[in-house]
């Protein structure tokens, strides 16, 4: 199960007033559309993910927002001002990439300063700014090392100072982590977050890796082949995800199509109640929702029981997941702490508000 820090907002749109606006962009490449009809809001300081697998478009609408790359159609706003006609150089965005291009031949502080010294600014204001810039991500210690003496977590972090260093009203960050450890990339997900929110700067974060999403954004964009999925918070995208593709890729899931009958829904031997109208819905139930029953006593209309045979179980830590079959041939995965559980048929039981009407999005779900 995957865990995020508390979000600042749940809605599709952002409270605060927006600093970015993105309206209706698509982009083609030839016959091949790479985004779709794109329009999505986005609020000053906020911490949005752009979250897909290969090939969703999020690197492409990235590219986009730092002028590498021209929109098919469609228009960018930042701050009331149209974003998309600018030069890169004149847009007050700078991005970090995957790879971190430090100079090999320049000291850190060398390294950060390099843009101010390019745009002209004078000697003392670039030793001031870098002095800055270096201390917010905690590395002035090693201001007079070259980059090939520091490890992987310090390198991103002076890739992070040197687009701080100008002040930019928006940061883009194609997956930055991406070449880091797990346990170094774990520590910098914390970071990272931190820094944001001490600096205030707004972050539009790219990466396919749904659990660093979740841990660092305010709100989630999901991409799926150029088109937005859903928009929401941590929180929000995982308890009540909007489609069954959102369900499977945020976390596990038990997608179950049920058949509805005057406020009944029934997958296979299971039924709780549902305010949806008659006809066949699907559902989504996170496998930590289905638990080992509790004595009788303590169930009611809006907890299911069932019995099901435990087949197999895969050790997670603190956790275990559990493959199970119930008596009408349903296979279920659940995931509980881990504990022993004596093997053979064993009854589990969720309740009815844990089980999330989502809307189909494939031949195969529908089927």
């Amino acid at each position: 199960m995957v865990t995020s820090i508390e979000p600042v907002t749940s809605s599709a749109k952002p409270d605060a007033t927006s600093l970015l606006s993105i309206r209706s962009v698509a982009k083609h490449f030839g016959k091949n559309i790479v985004l779709r009809d794109i329009s999505l809001e986005i609020a000053e300081g906020e911490f949005l993910t752009i979250l897909g697998e290969s090939g969703s478009g999020k690197t492409t609408l990235l590219r986009i927002l730092a002028g590498f790359e021209q929109a098919t159609s469609g228009e960018v706003w930042m701050a009331g001002e149209r974003l998309d006609t600018q030069p890169p150089y004149r847009r007050r965005v700078n991005t970090v990439f995957q790879h971190y291009a430090l100079f090999p031949h320049m000291t850190v502080e060398e390294n950060v300063g390099y843009g101010l010294r390019i745009a002209k600014v004078s000697g003392a204001e670039v030793e001031s700014r870098v002095t800055q810039a270096l201390a917010r991500v905690k590395m002035s210690a090693l201001a007079k090392s070259i980059p090939s003496k520091i490890s992987g977590g310090q390198q991103q972090r002076v890739a992070l100072a040197r687009a701080l260093v100008n002040r930019p009203r928006l940061l883009l960050l194609d997956e930055p982590l991406s070449a880091l450890d797990a346990n170094l990339r774990r520590q910098m997900q914390v970071e990272l977050k931190a820094l944001q929110r001490k600096v205030g700067i707004t972050f539009i974060f790219v990466t396919h890796d749904q659990e660093e999403a979740m841990v660092m954004s305010d709100r989630i964009a999901l991409l799926r082949s150029g088109e937005l999925e859903q928009v929401a918070s941590p929180r929000e995208i995982y308890h009540r995800p909007a489609t069954a593709y959102t369900a499977q890729f945020i976390g596990h899931t038990n997608l179950l199509k049920a058949d509805i009958y005057q406020g009944t829904a029934t997958c296979w031997t299971l039924q709780w109640p549902t305010s949806l109208a008659d006809g066949t819905s699907l559902f989504s139930l996170r496998p930590e929702c289905i638990r080992p029953a509790g004595p009788p006593s303590q169930a009611n209309g809006a907890t299911v029981r069932f019995w099901a045979k435990l087949h197999d179980r895969v050790f997670h830590g603190a956790t275990q997941l559990l493959r199970i079959e119930s008596d009408g041939g349903l296979i279920l995965t659940v995931r509980t702490a881990t504990a022993d559980l004596r093997e053979g048929t064993l009854e589990f039981e969720f309740s009815a508000a844990d089980v999330v009407p989502v809307r189909a999005t494939s031949f195969e779900e529908r089927a």
